[in-house]
């Protein structure tokens, strides 16, 4: 045991020592840091590796200059949707089945900041005693947020969400337990009909999954165009159109938010409108937006149930100055429906679909279809969303 722990030091020390020295070869040299210029580095570094470990060493240092360090081997699990970083021993993974702790340990709490510290620059921001919480994207698909200390009081906080380029078809997320046949019938005549719809849920939970998914279904004559605070949705459609938000620079300058972005959309003549997640005052432009003739539009929204979205509708409302009645009015003739999804132990699934009712001063949603331990059950909601989509009630 011994043995094999001196063998792990002298190893990570040799790895220290030639990350220093092929860091700043490098670095010394014109042009862009890649991989290839990282393995001529390291042959030129006189270490004798051999071949296995020279390509072990070149991989290393390269995921330590431009990738992500340590963690860069889970990258390669394609399971792998979110990485967290809570101390030097205590990385975390979700696989889409929970959270699980990972074998990846760092040395030092100063390498977690140093890895922290990178990839916030490498998007552009800076985070420092000034600047302790920051949300990037990379490229590459790594959305980044870190926290500094004291704002996290155990060290250094990073959570790492993967946008994965592979976008699962409505069949295969069936395939895959997230549904039953009979809802992606239904999933598919909302899209075919054109109903405006929100997908409430969890953080985690599959709501851009499956709204990528249900886009993919749009008609192919169709304008998508999505607005995100990052670059998420990945539809496999041949009429995408993308605006993603920015922050403001070192001076404050040059921000875009979301509200901005969705006034703008409205000027590109899309088919259908996509706000990936309603979370503020943007929520007002949307709102506008489905009242204007955009049907078939809509977005994800944080919720406990699908029941919670009108309150969390008016709270969100509210953040643009809109009164409680001026975002139930706004919604009774802009949102048709809410899909709502979670994660339990057996994985992410669409838990139940419900319509938007107008019931004099209260808007509820009414369930239609609710799957239970039993089984899909059909609400009191089912026969008018029948009606809707043309499926018949007793379909």
């Amino acid at each position: 045991m011994n043995r094999r722990d001196n063998r792990g030091r002298e190893h990570r020390r040799l790895d220290a020592v030639l990350l220093e020295t092929v860091r700043e070869s490098v670095l010394a040299g014109r042009g862009p840091v890649t991989p290839s210029t990282v393995a001529a580095a390291v042959q030129a570094s006189g270490k004798l590796l051999g071949t296995a470990g020279a390509l072990e060493a070149a991989e290393t240092i390269n995921a330590e200059l431009n990738g992500l360090g340590p963690l860069q081997p889970l990258v390669r699990d394609p399971a792998v949707t979110d990485i967290f970083v809570n101390a030097p021993d205590s990385v975390w993974l979700d696989r889409g089945s929970g959270l699980e702790r990972s074998a990846v340990r760092f040395d030092t709490e100063a390498q977690v900041r140093s890895l922290a510290s990178r990839l916030v620059a490498a998007g552009g921001r800076r985070l420092d005693d000034g600047s302790p919480c920051v949300d990037v994207r990379l490229s590459g698909g790594y959305r980044v947020h870190a926290v500094l200390p004291p704002i996290s009081t155990v060290g250094t906080l990073l959570s790492i969400r993967i946008r994965r380029e592979e976008t699962f078809t409505i069949t295969e997320l069936r395939a895959g337990g997230m549904f039953c046949e009979e809802i992606e019938d239904v999933l598919r005549a909302i899209i075919r009909h054109r109903l405006s719809f929100l997908v409430s849920g969890s953080t985690g939970s599959g709501k851009t999954t499956l709204l990528s998914s249900l886009l993919g279904l749009s008609d192919p004559s169709e304008r998508l165009v999505l607005i995100e605070d990052a670059a998420e949705l990945n539809p496999v459609h041949p009429h995408v159109v993308t605006l993603e938000s920015r922050h403001g620079n070192l001076e404050g300058g040059g921000a875009l938010d979301l509200g901005e972005l969705v006034r703008q959309a409205l000027r590109m003549r899309p088919d259908r409108l996509i706000v990936g997640e309603c979370r503020g005052a943007e929520v007002r432009e949307l709102l506008t937006a489905l009242n204007t003739g955009h049907t078939g539009g809509g977005g994800t929204i944080h919720a406990n149930t699908a029941q919670a979205v009108p309150a969390r509708l008016i709270a969100l409302g509210a953040l643009a100055g809109l009164s409680a009645e001026a975002v139930r009015l706004q919604v009774a003739s802009a949102l048709d429906l809410v899909i709502h999804v979670e994660r339990s132990q057996t994985g992410r699934r669409v838990s139940s679909l419900g319509i938007v009712s107008d019931a004099g001063v209260s808007q509820t949603v009414v369930p239609a279809l609710t799957l239970t331990d039993s089984g899909l059950a059909r609400g009191p909601g089912w026969p008018l969303l029948a009606a809707r989509l043309a499926l018949g009630a007793d379909a």
